[in-house]
């Protein structure tokens, strides 16, 4: 398969992210509670038992690249809850980091999500509040997917890449730059 530059995986990535988010919206979200009427904006994102959302390291170029938009003194502020999140919930020590859980630095208050428009993962645009189980998208759609972006990743860098918990996955690419 043909290898593709970082910049056309960022461009092809932003396609599947644009083509899921529109088929959630679609299909599912009007069954969901909207996070705006929400009574603890931001409870899902930084609950410390229920974040677990990995990342590619394409998706981990894509926020790094939507953090450098922000104003430095935030931007400095996402890059210290990185951090400490890595520490907090030991995120980089060996294990299985599919078990572990932690709260998203990626969510400001009263700003919400910081990549919610440019870089959002998958996991995070498929999940919203549904009263019931039934209303869900189905695991495969979510699936089929990241394996769409796993295969991108793959195009562009060594293929064997794992996903990272975000903060780690960030942390990575932070710290190549």
């Amino acid at each position: 398969m043909k290898r593709l530059t970082e910049k056309q995986g960022l461009e092809r990535l932003e396609k599947l992210r644009s083509d899921f988010r529109a088929k959630i919206a679609r299909d599912f979200e009007h069954r969901a509670k909207s996070c705006e009427t929400c009574e603890t904006k931001g409870a899902c994102c930084l609950d410390e038992h229920f974040v677990n959302v990995h990342v590619s390291r394409l998706e981990a170029v894509a926020i790094k690249n939507a953090l450098d938009d922000l104003p430095k003194d935030l931007k400095t502020r996402v890059f210290e809850r990185i951090e400490s999140s890595i520490l907090k919930y030991r995120l980089d020590e060996d294990g299985d980091s599919f078990a572990k859980t932690y709260a998203c630095p990626l969510f400001e208050k009263d700003i919400g999500c910081l990549v919610h428009q440019t870089a959002k993962p998958a996991p995070c645009i498929n999940h919203a509040c549904y009263e019931r189980r039934a209303d869900l998208p189905p695991d495969e759609l979510l699936s089929d997917n990241e394996n769409k972006i796993d295969r991108l990743n793959s195009r562009i860098y060594d293929a064997g890449e794992v996903q990272l918990p975000i903060p780690v996955a960030l942390k990575k690419i932070i710290s190549k730059c």
